[in-house]
């Protein structure tokens, strides 16, 4: 990411809809004027924008209003919104964006209705209202300058919603289409969140995460149309930039280092392990290799953290007979991880909990916890592993399930 980037993140954790996104991105200062000269340049003169402040379970929020200045607007097929897009005067990356948001529309009600995404009719999504919102929402981010978007999993709903087809079940079938490869949740009754706003989420996201790092600069709120009692029916916009302040600069940025060892008494390498990983190193391990004239050997392979390179490198001469270390530079994508304690035999145990996106992908107990407290209880250690795994489950941590509070691993 470069060092000036200015990164926005969608909190969808209450639902998501295009007015509602829209107006977050208004309230956190994207121009109504804006907005509304891109909207023109597809529909002219089709619709109005306003704004208005409301309320939702006691916050404060924008509301977006979109009124038709035209009778009966026609339902219009994916191949007649893409000629308006094309034709029409706006900057590469909102056409782009916009063009992206409805061909994953139309991708997503074809596969439901088994029709050609070209000839699909998109009913409500084609109405002037959703084509505002949708180049509305290109426009904001265009003008607020964002060259980096994530979201966080997106709420969905639960039960029943009637549409131009009659009553079909929440998450409605083109919702489950656009969330194909997204983490999303229920979140409550009816239908939080719509085709146009999962569109916009996952055309245009990059990622799906837990707030970024970044210097925070603004936030805005976006209403719904319901003002639900006890969940605030709003999604909300985090805009900043990674300037470095907040962390590294490319958090995903590493450099494996690696050399041959032939010569190395093997009772030595444990110890070697360890303290690499005591010097900062992400990770350690060898790899059994044959080298010439049919010798035994070991490559040493170290991934280190670009702040760690040459203290690591440094401890490879000093722990090891190698005289040479080979670098590359590779990229690393890993899970947030947080510490859970879990009572177990009259103690407590740590275990490791990777997450994403809110929801636990696995746990697993401390290995050197458990077998200190089998030693403690006198007891095979397998036996208290078993145990401790048990106990993860039972205090609900299970793939798929919200994460609980614990503290953090920064390792």
């Amino acid at each position: 990411m470069n060092p000036s980037a200015r990164v926005a993140w969608i909190d969808a954790t209450a639902g998501v809809a295009g007015d509602m996104l829209l107006g977050a991105l208004v309230d956190a200062g994207a121009s109504l004027e804006t907005v509304q000269a891109a909207v023109d340049a597809v529909v002219a003169s089709s619709v109005r924008l306003s704004r208005a402040q409301v309320t939702r379970c006691g916050m404060r929020a924008t509301k977006m209003e979109v009124e038709a200045l035209v009778g009966n607007p026609p339902h219009r097929t994916w191949r007649s919104i893409r000629g308006l897009l094309e034709c029409a005067e706006l900057p590469e990356s909102v056409c782009a964006g916009a063009l992206a948001v409805f061909a994953r529309l139309a991708e997503a009600e074809g596969r439901v209705h088994g029709v050609p995404a070209d000839e699909v009719h998109f009913h409500e999504v084609g109405a002037w209202d959703s084509i505002a919102d949708v180049v509305g929402v290109c426009a904001a981010l265009h003008e607020l300058g964002v060259t980096r978007l994530a979201a966080s999993a997106v709420a969905v709903g639960s039960g029943q919603v009637r549409a131009t087809h009659g009553s079909i079940p929440v998450p409605v079938p083109a919702v489950l289409e656009l969330a194909a490869g997204w983490q999303v949740f229920g979140g409550g009754d009816g239908e939080l969140a719509t085709p146009t706003g999962m569109a916009l989420v996952t055309a245009l996201a990059e990622e799906c995460s837990d707030l970024p790092r970044m210097r925070v600069g603004r936030s805005g709120v976006g209403a719904g149309s319901k003002d639900t009692p006890g969940r605030p029916n709003v999604v909300r916009v985090v805009i900043g930039t990674d300037d470095g302040a907040a962390g590294p600069a490319d958090p995903g940025s590493a450099v494996v280092l690696e050399a041959n060892v032939d010569d190395l008494d093997p009772r030595v390498w444990p110890g070697v392990l360890t303290s690499l990983l005591r010097a900062g190193a992400s990770d350690a391990w060898l790899v059994p290799i044959l080298m010439k004239k049919g010798r035994p050997a070991h490559t040493l392979r170290v991934l280190a953290p670009d702040e760690r390179v040459d203290a690591l490198r440094d401890l490879i001469f000093h722990e090891t007979s190698t005289i040479g270390v080979r670098e590359t530079a590779v990229r690393k994508t890993a899970l947030e991880r947080t510490w859970v304690e879990v009572p177990l035999l009259g103690a407590t145990v740590p275990v490791k909990v990777a997450h994403r996106c809110g929801r636990v992908v696995q746990a697993t107990p401390e290995f050197d916890d458990v077998a200190a407290l089998a030693a403690d209880r006198a007891l095979p250690v397998r036996t208290v592993l078993e145990a401790a795994v048990a106990a993860a489950l039972a205090n609900g941590l299970v793939p798929g399930a919200a994460v609980p509070p614990g503290r953090a691993d920064h390792r």
